[in-house]
């Protein structure tokens, strides 16, 4: 079986191709743009192993270039939040016509399975309770808007077309190779240089974290065994405040509390995610790794890899 993973040499992307080639015998292509977020340095243990090819997927001409595939993952997005806010044409472009671009080569090629990773953010915010898949989409930035503007297309062309279809949607992932934009690395990479951990707001936003590796257990088993046309949510469970998240990463670096700086909130900021995922414990799935653990995990990575 061949397989195309688009975006797979960012952070999930990256660590999801791992996954497969430790347990599958499949062939790779990965297909990046080769971004900011997207690095060679992330393959670079498995380059040996894989089919890479440097492209765009706004770009047909180099979809194409990775020839008859039988599955595809679509990893590939404009993912940050803050920068979606600077700049919403770049987001709209690769993750709306990106992926208009990766379900035309599916019908073209007849592809067994497509696999649209998504996001909670899709949800928007949600005081109590927890988002069922079947939930209205309220998304709060231009991020989240592309990305649930993807998920909608991808359904169209399971209704419209037949194209066998299945979308993730995930709660905020962390672990090796993530870049630090995001907020559990420039936390783990300013305490580890005694600068100031700048946290929106009062601190208190909610998120579910789920380690990198879970989530790319959960994406296969949704690809192997999900029901096509469906969507699954995927969460761990793990629900912190932005500032209690800081506070443990202090604590296992020994720095002091004194580093977290409030900084002024960013527009449209969500103030909890929340997923229901009882679906896809159906299938069988339960996270693997407890947060602390995880997190530890994730923090001794960064320590141990400069670049």
């Amino acid at each position: 079986m061949k397989i195309l993973i688009t975006g797979g040499a960012g952070f999930i992307g990256s660590n999801f191709v791992r996954y497969m080639l430790e347990n599958h015998d499949y062939e790779i292509v990965v297909l990046d743009k080769l971004t900011y977020a997207g690095r060679m340095e992330n393959l670079q243990d498995v380059m040996d192993r894989i089919t890479f090819i440097e492209g765009d997927i706004c770009n047909r001409e180099d979809v194409e270039k990775a020839g008859n595939c039988d599955v595809i993952f679509n990893f590939a997005a404009e993912t940050h939040v803050d920068r979606s806010i600077i700049d919403a044409g770049i987001f709209v472009k690769t993750d709306v016509v990106g992926t208009y671009n990766l379900l035309e080569y599916a019908r073209r090629y007849d592809v067994e399975r497509y696999i649209q990773i998504s996001t909670d953010e899709v949800y928007g915010s949600i005081e109590k309770g927890s988002f069922k898949e079947d939930d209205i989409l309220d998304p709060s930035s231009p991020y989240s808007a592309s990305k649930a503007g993807a998920d909608l297309l991808t359904v169209a062309y399971y209704k419209t077309y037949g194209l066998p279809i299945l979308i993730t949607r995930s709660s905020n992932n962390f672990g090796p190779c993530q870049h630090p934009e995001k907020l559990i690395p420039i936390l783990i990479l300013n305490a580890l240089q005694d600068k100031p951990l700048p946290i929106y707001g009062d601190g208190l936003n909610v998120r579910d974290w789920i380690y990198v590796l879970d989530n790319c257990e959960a994406i296969d088993l949704v690809f192997r065994e999900g029901k096509i046309g469906e969507i699954y949510n995927i969460g761990a469970g793990n629900e912190r405040t932005n500032i209690e998240v800081a506070n443990i990463i202090l604590k296992e670096l020994h720095k002091p509390n004194s580093l977290i700086k409030l900084v002024k909130d960013r527009p449209g900021h969500d103030k909890r995610y929340s997923l229901n995922c009882e679906k896809i414990k159906k299938l069988g799935w339960k996270p693997k790794y407890q947060f602390e653990n995880a997190l530890r995990e994730t923090i001794a990575w960064y320590k141990e890899n400069e670049w």
